[in-house]
């Protein structure tokens, strides 16, 4: 069977499911039920696979397993899972909470807005309307006061005067509507900031909360609570491990506990405490956002002081900065605000899904049960083994990481949530790991321990205990998002845990082999060939095309306008000219005259010729 023939038969079954569970009086969600369907084919004891084909009789079975499991209150796995799936439909890092939230407020501001800019009035009555319209936008976008309070709306319609005379509307009204819109918000922003620095003043504002002062209280307790939580928390998951341990040595206790439910309890706690800290880093990061805008909004607020003093008249370009300036911090500090409601009301509804910790192991049951047994807190585990070691020597072809040779040691995204490796599948316990003790990289991952002989063992055979690890969570399905084994069970993560995932990785940059090629154009060329830069070979092209210089002006008459206007030619006048030749010069030098005398012979039978030279002498020439 093809995984999509797989997917609609689950879609089918969890309409089923859901319909069943309703008919029982329980209400689950579908995702909750999407989740359980999945954990159940996983789980080995039930024999599903997802390629098999599943029969009539396979169908209703899965129906009644996940029915069952969903109806078992009792079972803290099923907490557990509670826990996540809302967690993971309901949390929000702040960049995404801040901006579900501005886009609610935009959402709500839009009907006023489209009012404002799409208004055209022509008359007086009109345009007060419309000054109206964008002082209700002022007040609501800001946020300080009540738009029935007539003292908070009087309060901003003489601040908006202050900067926005309605003798300008004639100007606001020409302008276009993304103009427009651009210029509420500096109004919005110029007014907040204005009201601001009346109420620092004693002048105004008197409706206006003291927004740090009520940060300053509430963020002590939320963090208080959040700590509070997590303490116990931690006593319980010490409890519980040490219990479970004790289990392992003594059989004898096994017998009074349910070993199976336990370490179900002790998922939900761990699980607990893990979401616990992502609240608690995320109020924190509050507490610190929060000190910063307490400097700088002082710091503002003295600088406008100083610049408006007693003046009569301020120029804008000074104190218009420090108004938004103003504005914008004091939106900062309503966000926080928001943030902290969220995360009180998150670790409330946290709190509900670990309340059958109580009912399963009362404060009586459980101190009974640890009469005898020892128990250890995870910072004691880890103090016991800092002074333990792996030998790299020990070793041939595993990688051992350890802080002084590794860059963002502390940034290594640590298999297993951060718990050890080998305990999980071998003994089914959460034990914190030990990264002193040395960090095994494996396939690209890494892995910690608990103890150096834990470490020993599993480097043996890291597969082995990997895939013992991945056993253990078929069969508690809560552990696959508390282990953060997204890897092995990919179809089954949470949506927002497989979208974070690529942010959240980290390796160690100990070794970097690493190559990129890209094309050198990835566009075709749009090189034009007619360009020039140069401005004289311009004006060279322009005398070329012109070539004014061998042109003439011409002029014609018609039988139209013949004698109905004066014509005129124009031609070039003929000049006289004139050029130079060479002269012409000779010299007297003597002409030779040489003449041979016998030629002709003569009486005698032999010719005898004589040479005779004529010529001149210089002189005589």
């Amino acid at each position: 069977m093809s995984r999509d023939q797989t997917e609609s038969i689950i879609k089918k079954i969890v309409r089923k499911i859901d319909q069943e569970c309703a008919a029982r009086g329980e209400t689950v969600s579908e995702t909750l039920v999407a989740f359980m369907v999945k954990a159940v084919v996983l789980d080995p004891r039930n024999d599903f696979t997802l390629d098999q084909i599943l029969s009539e009789k396979d169908v209703q079975n899965l129906i009644q397993l996940c029915v069952t499991r969903l109806l078992d209150t009792a079972n803290p796995s099923l907490s557990t899972i509670k826990m996540q799936v809302h967690f993971d439909m309901n949390y929000a890092n702040r960049a995404e909470l801040l901006s579900e939230q501005h886009r609610i407020l935009e959402g709500r501001l839009a009907p006023v807005v489209r009012e404002v800019i799409d208004s055209h009035p022509r008359v007086l009555k009109e345009m007060e309307n419309v000054y109206q319209k964008i002082v209700s936008y002022v007040l609501l976008s800001s946020g300080l006061g009540s738009p029935t309070d007539i003292e908070v709306v009087r309060e901003v319609t003489a601040a908006l005067q202050s900067v926005f005379p309605q003798t300008e509307m004639l100007t606001f009204i020409s302008l276009s509507k993304k103009n427009k819109e651009q210029q509420l918000k500096n109004l919005a922003m110029l007014v907040t900031g204005i009201r601001l620095y009346n109420r620092e003043c004693g002048k105004g504002g008197s409706s206006i909360d003291d927004l740090p002062a009520v940060l300053n209280e509430t963020i002590p307790s939320a963090t208080r609570a959040i700590d509070e939580g997590l303490n116990t928390c931690h006593t319980l998951a010490h409890q519980y491990t040490a219990l479970l341990e004790s289990m392992q040595e003594d059989k004898d206790r096994s017998t009074q506990l349910s070993s199976f439910k336990l370490k179900a309890a002790l998922f939900n706690v761990r699980q607990h405490e893990a979401f616990l800290c992502i609240l608690l880093s995320d109020a924190i990061t509050s507490a610190q956002e929060v000190e910063k805008m307490n400097v700088q909004f002082a710091a503002t607020m003295e600088q406008l002081k100083n610049t408006v003093r007693d003046k009569i008249s301020v120029d804008t370009k000074d104190v218009f900065p420090l108004f938004v300036a103003l504005s914008n911090l004091w939106t900062s500090f309503q966000d926080e605000i928001l943030l902290l409601s969220f995360l009180r009301n998150m670790t409330n509804d946290l709190q509900q899904f670990s309340e059958i910790q109580s009912q399963l192991f009362p404060e009586e049951v459980l101190t009974s049960l640890l009469e005898g047994v020892t128990v250890t807190s995870d910072k004691e585990r880890i103090t016991e083994t800092m002074g333990s070691r792996v030998n790299v020597s020990d070793f041939k072809d595993q990688e051992w990481l350890f802080p002084e040779t590794t860059d963002d040691f502390d940034q290594l995204l640590i298999q297993y949530h951060g718990f050890c490796a080998h305990a999980i599948g071998v003994k089914g316990l959460t034990l914190p790991g030990n990264p002193a003790i040395g960090i095994l990289k494996h396939e690209e991952r890494y892995y910690v321990f608990s103890s150096r002989e834990a470490a020993y063992i599993f480097a043996q055979d890291p597969d082995k205990f990997i895939q013992l690890n991945v056993e253990k969570a078929q069969e508690h399905a809560e552990l696959i998002q508390l282990l953060e084994l997204r890897h092995q069970f990919e179809h089954l993560i949470p949506y927002a845990q497989a979208r974070n995932a690529d942010n959240r990785l980290m390796k160690s940059t100990t070794k970097c082999d690493s190559s990129t090629q890209t094309d050198t154009h990835i566009l075709p060329p749009t090189i034009v060939t007619s360009y020039e830069w140069n401005e004289w070979e311009l004006r060279r092209k322009a005398i070329k095309l012109a070539n004014l210089r061998r042109k003439l002006t011409h002029a014609m008459q018609t039988d139209l306008s013949h004698r109905r206007r004066e014509n005129c030619t124009q031609v070039y006048l003929p000049k006289d000219g004139s050029t130079q030749t060479k002269r012409d010069n000779s010299s007297n030098v003597p002409r030779p005259q040489v003449f041979l005398q016998g030629l002709r012979g003569g009486t005698s039978p032999t010719t005898h010729l004589v040479k005779v030279d004529l010529t001149r002498a210089v002189d005589e020439t």
